[in-house]
């Protein structure tokens, strides 16, 4: 297999595993949560959503609580609390105690909009995202439709730790005090429950958290590149396991679950409800039409006896998908960060190019010097591929001797050939194998770069503000495509006239397809372009300089 070959099954792998990626965003295989439960689903029959306030949920009859509904869209507003603290600027509703904003001051929206920190979390517009969490009971309890009382309604962190309280009083005798813990330069939130029983019988009560989130609009799409949105759950079986709008729409999630946690998580942010890794939960989904999606954990029940106190307590984390931070988080956390079945390579890749950032200071910098080392460990292999396609080259004038001699007749031509490379002791697949062993390092590499949240807004050099984003001069993608023009001059022409004309359309091809492709993305196949044509340079003119193949 000629050198030329190899370029098209390159291009042609690499085009696949994006139309794949396409095709799994729309019509990959259901989620092992959609499978047939054996057991009965405390979440089957779900109360009416109430059309006002209600202090508690009834409960079944089998005596386990209903998981509550979402409400109708447009959410019940109470008082607003904002509470900021180094790294988030949040909104807390006293409908609910819920988190209905969170912005994240350390990223902005855009490198033109530095002073705008993105908003991950938001209850109004077409994009919903909120954390709700309440306590359900057969006696009063504060659900997400409870009004709580706050003593300020502006909170800011002066020190290591900032506890925001709202509390809720039933008309049993019932006090509740909703706790949200905040700690300097962390992205988790703290939540707690206190329960004050000062009525005459005993409280039983469940603790519930959830998201809310809706589809995410066309702005949150890529044409080119896809990148999940939706439910995530982690447990000890099933290490990461996504839960995807469609699997919400055929069927309710219902699974116990010891430890673990579950997120809805996009293109390098996150939400993630981390309960206590011994805690035991129910998770459940639902997707009630025309409203957003739910994905949720229902508590094991808890007794308070009268004059006794009760606590639950529970752990958000909200920000961006840094791996340190959320491997500190919860165990797992940091496979949000989806490389695929790659993950083995993709992470010992994202650790070095991590440790070259923290020497050079420039994520631009590190993804070439990253690259360079990539091919140092392959170069032995890349040599013995370069010099079987430069053996070919130097045989190109005989086998056009061969062709001109044997004209159509295929089967004498092809004979002819291979009594020529035994002859010469050149094995035409000889580029073939090693190329093929370093594909899965250049796709993990890839998945690196994309899922890398480091690389969101990380400017390189002169015109490139932002390695997350197209090339705004595309002056990167016409690099790219001089690199594949200039390779393809290096290897011999491809004897099938039909398999040159696809070949020299590739470049063009290309240079269109990587020009919205973010620039970091471009970078490293520019800087691995690059490094193949000096090697392949070399070792083609030190074997053409001596006329004759050189030993495999």
């Amino acid at each position: 297999m000629d050198n030329q070959k190899i370029i098209l099954f390159f291009a042609l792998s690499f085009v696949l595993l994006l139309i794949w990626q396409a095709w799994q965003e729309d019509y990959g295989p259901d989620s092992p949560a959609t499978t047939v439960q054996t057991t009965p689903s405390p979440t089957a029959d779900i109360p009416a959503t109430p059309a006002a306030p209600a202090a508690s949920a009834a409960a079944p009859e089998a005596g386990v609580p209903a998981a509550p509904t979402a409400p109708a869209r447009g959410f019940q507003r109470g008082a607003r609390v904002r509470v900021v603290t180094d790294l988030l600027d949040v909104e807390l509703d006293t409908t609910g105690g819920d988190l209905r904003t969170v912005a994240l001051l350390a990223y902005p929206v855009s490198t033109e909009k530095k002073d705008e920190p993105f908003r991950l979390m938001q209850d109004e517009g077409a994009r919903i995202f909120i954390a709700q969490s309440g306590l359900i009971s057969q006696q009063s309890a504060p659900d997400h439709y409870a009004v709580y009382t706050a003593e300020s309604n502006d909170y800011r962190l002066l020190g290591d730790e900032l506890r925001v309280p709202l509390r809720w009083s039933g008309a049993d005798g019932i006090t509740v005090t909703k706790t949200y813990v905040f700690h300097r330069d962390s992205y988790q939130i703290g939540i707690e429950y206190r329960i004050e029983n000062a009525s005459g019988a005993p409280w039983t009560g469940y603790q519930y958290r959830q998201f809310q989130r809706s589809l995410p609009g066309d702005d949150e799409k890529s044409a080119f590149l896809y990148t999940y949105t939706g439910g995530v759950i982690h447990s000890q079986q099933e290490k990461y396991e996504k839960i995807k709008f469609e699997d919400m729409d055929k069927e309710n999630l219902d699974r116990t679950i010891t430890g673990g946690w579950e997120a809805m998580i996009q293109h390098y942010f996150i939400g993630a409800w981390l309960p206590d890794p011994q805690e035991t939960n129910q998770f459940y989904s639902k997707a009630p039409k025309g409203q957003p999606y739910v994905l949720g954990l229902l508590s094991q029940p808890m007794t308070v006896a009268p004059g006794e106190t009760g606590e639950f307590k529970s752990r958000l984390y909200v920000g961006p998908k840094d791996q340190a931070r959320m491997e500190k988080a919860a165990e797992g956390l940091r496979l949000t960060v989806d490389y695929g079945v790659l993950t083995i390579l993709a992470q010992p890749l994202f650790w070095l190019m991590k440790y070259i950032h923290g020497v050079v200071g420039n994520w631009g910098w590190s993804i070439i010097l990253l690259t360079l080392m990539v091919k140092l460990v392959f170069y032995k292999l890349s040599e013995t591929s370069y010099r079987s396609m430069a053996n070919m080259r130097v045989l190109q004038p005989k086998l056009v001797q061969l062709r001109e001699r044997y004209g159509d007749d295929r089967q004498r031509m092809s004979q002819a050939m291979m009594e020529l490379y035994k002859k010469e002791k050149i094995n035409p697949l000889g580029g073939c194998l090693p190329m093929l062993v370093q594909i899965p390092v250049f796709i993990a590499l890839y998945w690196v770069l994309l899922e890398s949240v480091e690389l969101r807004q990380a400017p390189f050099v002169l015109w490139i503000h932002d390695l997350s984003t197209k090339d705004p001069y595309y002056i990167l993608p016409l690099l790219m495509g001089a690199t594949m023009f200039i390779q393809q001059k290096l290897n011999p022409p491809p004897p099938d006239p039909i398999q040159a004309k696809v070949l020299m359309a590739l470049p063009f091809i290309f240079t269109l397809f990587f020009a919205f492709f973010p620039a970091g993305l471009v970078l490293y196949w520019v800087a691995n372009s690059v490094l193949s044509i000096l090697q392949q340079w070399n070792i083609t003119r030190r074997i053409e300089k001596s006329g004759k193949p050189a030993k495999a």
